[in-house]
Order: C-alpha cells, then structure tokens, then sequence
C-alpha cells in the first residue's frame, strides 16, 4: 500500500494491494504480467542478466490491469491464459538467443518454482456425436489424421475416442470444441444443406383459457363489465367454515387474507360506482381459496336490474354454450360456508344441471336492490366440454300450458318437477319454472311455483284434446299430495 512504480517508458504508478508485482527485498521491480519497471532495465553498460519466466491467473492480471489503466501486449496474452508448461521452453529459447548472438555465458542451472503442474486433459469423442452435429459423416481415418496434425495425441482404436489434449490450447474443453476443430480443418463448405424436417403440431388447446374467453364474450355482449380485483382482502370473516388462507408476508395489513369469495371484491366495486351510475353490471372470474384448497369461480353483480333479467343473462349464456337440462330449484340455505350470509332466502334459487348443483342466483341481503350470481367456473366448463346428444327439431308446433301450484316452504322444485315430468311423458318437452312467490295473495305456510309446460310431438301435430288429456294427467299427478293444491 503506498508504494510507487515507474515503468519502462517513464509512467509513474501508485501501486494497490490488489496489483501483482515482482520486487525484491526492498522495493517493486515490475508490474507482473503487465510492465517492467525502470529499475531493472537493461541498457548499454549492463553485464550480468538474471531471467526470470512466469505464468500469471488472468483474473488477476486483468483486475490489475483495469486498476492502473494499464493495457499491453503482455497483458492481454495473460488475460486469456496461457499455457504454463510454455514457460521452461521461453526461458530456455532466450537464453539459448542470448548466447547465440550476444555471445553471453549461462552461469548456472535455472531454479523452478511449479506448485501446481498442469497436465493433458483428455476428452471422449463420439462419431456418432460428431456425424450428427456436423451434418455430415467423414471418415474415422480422416477425423484421427485432423486431430494428429492439430497436435491432439489420440487414444484408442474403438468409438468413443479418447483424445488428449495439450496444455497449450486452452480453449478445448469439451467434446464440442473438439468437433468444431473437425470441421474447420475439413470444410464446413463440404457439408450439404439441407432443410430440417419436423412435423408442425398445433399447440394442445387450452380449455380454461377458451372457455374463459367464451363466457368473458357472452357477458359483454350482454352488457357486462369485467372486473379485475386483487386475491386479497383485510377482512376474514367472509371465509369458509375450512380456515382463511392467510398471507405469510403481506405487504399491508389491507392484504393478510386470500379471498374465499369473489362476492365481496364486487360489491366494493358497486358501491363506489353507484352514484355516478344509476346501472351497474360487473363479473369476474378467479380464484378464490380456502387454506387448503382453490377453485375458479365465475361472480357477478347488478345494481337496477331484477332477478328475472339476470336469470335472463344466465339462460342465454348456458344456451351458447351449449348446455342443457338446466333449471332452478328454490334456495333453502343450501349455500356452502360464508356464501350462507349473501342471499335472501325467498328470492334466490340454486342453479342445476341434471343433477348438479353448478350455483347461485338471486337477491343479495344489501341496503340496495342488488342482484347477483355465483357460478362454478370448473363444473361450467366441464358441463361445455361434454358432448352433446343431437335431437332433430320437430317440424310440428309445440303448445305451451301454465300450472301453478301452491306447496309448502319446504318444498323443493325438484320433486314437482319430477312427478311433472313422469305424469307428462315423452309428449312433455320441457318445463320451466318461471315464478315462485310467497306473500300477499298466497296462504300463510305456502308458496306458489308457476311453471311453463311445453307439449310437442315428433310425428304429428297434437290436438287440444291431447294437450287436455296429458295436462290433466300432470294436475291429478300433482294433487295425490294432500299438502300440494294446483291453482285453477
């Protein structure tokens, strides 16, 4: 630390602990690898040389070199390497010159200092290897006969070949490099080109992806609004009955908690909108999660329109979507976990398909008149993805009938429905239910479902006295139960 150089041409350096130097017992005599120094220099008047030859770590050399600002012919040979076993053989060759032509005497043996001796490396090469990175196959006589007049002293007759490589080229390192030298010394303007063969495969398709765009489609169309929220929130009152997943390191406080529900991100949307809009129709779809699990739910919420028009926007995304049997059973707080505490019991139904329960629609317990779905994303695009069973359309005209039918709270629509449908037979199409009603008009302990019944045949057109016959059927179906009572 402190201590001063000048080179050969007359620089003056202030010397680091990090720059390599040679010197002797009192100071530095040159900038190793890099320069001479001054002092030592060899002029006119000199008589007795002492030689000195070394190898130097490139990392160090180029670290000292950057230090001093310092770039020489000597330097960047050291920066990248050179072999250390050519040192004996320098340091012979300039004091055979020496004596050769400046007529100089050696005075004793030289003194080496090799802790570390580097020897050959050898590397297996493969023909097969090489045959098939190059392109073109040449000859194992020819291959051996490269490596020899390179200097690579091979091994073995048998493939893999063993090749020792000499200290000297030190940037052969892998079999690669090895069949790179191949190829430059036999041609590259020998191997013929040729187009690569592969077969163009589609992408697999991704369902969740194209079934996401589908539904994201069908509810603009309908006149929703996509909403994007974050998968947290503060609050984990909201969820489910299996523990919230709380956030190992939340980035606020506002965030601790995953969502179990994409319900309470939406109406956050709606409230801070409601004023400046009178209507409002968002959806999302995402993740939500317990600590256990997570699933893709598929949520959505209006401000100013009724349950009926809602229901409307459902009927027509599951019709493009292409799924039938769908209908909706009356909601008996048969909702999962947090989603209990959301809607009103006798204005929300369950949505089925078949026999699976795919969500929720109806009005929420809010101050406004909101009314909002809640549909299993996954179940959805399973129900989209199976297939279809064609039917032909009847080129006759259908007929359509409305039954109401007065039933107990606990009654659920299913089991109308079912003895509807057996009491109907083939003739019976369809049934929807398009009203349940409990209040004024209706006797207490009672609620009233009214239903449109579709009659249609495949070979002819039904008559009224046909229609009459199978309607009849389906009300004295309905009223063998004493607690139920068809309104006429």
């Amino acid at each position: 630390e402190g201590e001063k150089i000048t080179t050969l041409d007359n620089q003056k350096f202030d010397l680091t602990p990090q720059i390599l130097i040679i010197a002797d017992t009192q100071k530095p005599l040159a900038i190793a690898g890099i320069k001479g120094g001054k002092g030592p220099e060899i002029d006119s008047g000199t008589k007795i040389v002492v030689l000195e030859a070394a190898n130097f770590n490139p990392a160090i050399i180029r670290k000292g070199s950057r230090g001093l600002g310092l770039r020489t012919d000597a330097s960047l040979r050291f920066e990248h390497g050179v072999d250390p076993n050519l040192t004996e053989s320098a340091i012979n060759r300039a004091a055979y010159l020496i004596q050769k032509l400046a007529l100089g005497k050696t005075a004793n043996d030289s003194v080496d200092l090799y802790p570390q001796k580097v020897y050959p490396q050898k590397i297996k090469l493969d023909l097969n290897y090489a045959k098939n990175l190059l392109g073109i196959e040449i000859p194992e006589r020819e291959i051996k006969n490269i490596l020899t007049r390179l200097n690579f002293k091979v091994i073995g007759v048998r493939n893999p070949l063993s090749v020792e490589i000499p200290t000297s080229r030190l940037d052969i390192l892998i079999p690669e490099d090895l069949i790179e030298e191949i190829g430059r010394i036999y041609g590259y303007d020998k191997v013929i080109p040729v187009f690569p063969t592969a077969s163009l495969v589609p992408p697999k398709r991704n369902d969740d992806i194209l079934w996401e765009n589908t539904i994201k489609n069908i509810m603009k169309e309908a006149g929703f609004t996509e909403s994007y929220n974050y998968s947290f929130q503060k609050d984990p009152s909201a969820s489910s009955s299996q523990g919230p997943a709380e956030v190992e390191n939340p980035t606020s406080q506002e965030y601790r908690y995953l969502r179990p529900s994409l319900m309470p991100n939406l109406l956050k949307n709606i409230e801070k909108n409601i004023k400046t809009f009178g209507q409002i129709k968002i959806f999302e779809i995402g993740k939500i999660f317990t600590d256990k699990t997570e699933k893709r739910m598929f949520t959505g919420v209006a401000a100013g329109h009724d349950f009926y028009q809602v229901k409307g926007v459902i009927d027509l995304l599951f019709d493009k979507l292409g799924v039938a049997k769908v209908w909706y059973d009356d909601y008996q707080a048969t909702p999962e976990d947090s989603s209990k505490s959301l809607w009103k019991e006798k204005k929300s139904a369950e949505i089925k398909v078949g026999d699976v329960e795919v969500g929720f629609l109806g009005e929420l317990k809010n101050e406004q008149k909101l009314v909002a779905f809640d549909l299993d994303f996954e179940k959805l695009k399973t129900l989209a993805l199976e297939d279809q069973e064609y039917k032909s359309i009847s080129k006759y005209p259908a007929t359509i009938r409305d039954l109401a039918v007065l039933v107990p709270p606990t009654t659920k629509v299913e089991e109308v429905l079912n003895v509807m449908d057996i009491a109907g037979g083939s003739l019976v199409v369809d049934i929807d239910l398009f009203d349940i009603y409990e209040g004024e008009g209706i006797p207490d302990g009672q609620k009233n479902l009214a239903f449109h019944i579709i009659y249609q045949a495949q070979d002819r057109t039904l008559t009224s006295i046909e229609v009459y016959k199978i309607h009849q059927n389906i009300i004295k179906a309905l009223e063998e139960n004493p607690t139920w009572q068809v309104r006429k």
